[in-house]
């Protein structure tokens, strides 16, 4: 299945997932969401599974040195 949807990214660089997207990945509101970029530069976005949220759990415990309120001045705008 090929399907093409463009958005604009918001002043935050955010985007919208379209409604058709949404629906064909079973994403609803709350759901985590996972992007792998390939070394051609394109992105795969899919539902995160219990293992990739699991992952990011075990991996937030080890990045307690960004937690500096230097840390976030300077990355608050990313």
């Amino acid at each position: 299945m090929f399907l093409d949807e463009a958005q604009l990214l918001t002043t935050k660089s955010q985007a919208t997932i379209p409604g058709k997207i949404r629906k064909i990945l079973g994403l609803h509101p709350g759901d985590s969401v996972v992007f792998e970029v390939n070394d051609d530069r394109k992105v795969l976005i899919r539902k995160a599974t219990p293992i990739d949220l699991e992952f990011a759990r075990a991996l937030e415990g080890t990045l307690s040195e960004w937690l500096s309120i230097n840390d976030e001045e300077a990355y608050r705008d990313l």
